[in-house]
């Protein structure tokens, strides 16, 4: 695994926690119990702090970043999907990112919320608990994300980690 130091600052990464051998976590970062990281996501903690909850998924490709005064939270049970970018902003639990969203510094993304695949929440936005931002900007529609979904997605991905780090073997 790529897992770096940055001077003192070590990351903390439960023992149960998965983390892809093609995957980088640097500096101050903390992952939380039965979390995963996937191939070519990178978390880079060296201008701020990003706490990653217990049972959320970070997937291939997404890149998690941090700044002075503005760190970046993922909260329990959250689904970060593929290419997202998560810079100094706010996951509260069981949300879900799709595929190629941006969520930029000091937005919240409140519990239970979903933001759409490519859209782009800019900074300060709030999404509403159970609600779904679409589009670039996003814009909210209140009431439409499907936490059932969200809950299926992050119990898939934990039992993923589980099967990779039982079963995953390099083959050169």
């Amino acid at each position: 695994m790529a897992i770096y130091a940055l001077g003192e600052v070590e990351p903390r990464i439960d023992p149960t926690a998965y983390v892809h051998p093609d995957a980088v976590v640097i500096g101050d970062v903390i992952l939380g119990p039965d979390t995963t990281v996937w191939p070519s996501a990178v978390l880079r903690g060296d201008y701020g702090a990003i706490v990653v909850g217990a049972r959320t998924s970070i997937q291939d490709g997404t890149v998690i970043h941090a700044g002075p005064g503005f760190p970046t939270t993922v909260g329990s049970g959250c689904v970060v999907g593929h290419l997202v970018h998560l810079e100094g902003c706010t996951l509260e639990d069981e949300c879900l990112v799709g595929s190629g969203a941006v969520v930029l510094h000091h937005a919240r993304i409140c519990s239970g919320a979903t933001v759409g695949a490519g859209a782009v929440v800019p900074g300060r936005m709030q999404v509403p608990p159970g609600a779904l931002a679409l589009g670039v900007p996003a814009v909210v529609k209140p009431g439409a994300a499907r936490l059932h979904a969200i809950t299926v997605a992050a119990a898939e991905y934990i039992k993923n980690g589980h099967r990779y780090r039982a079963d995953l073997r390099r083959l050169d």
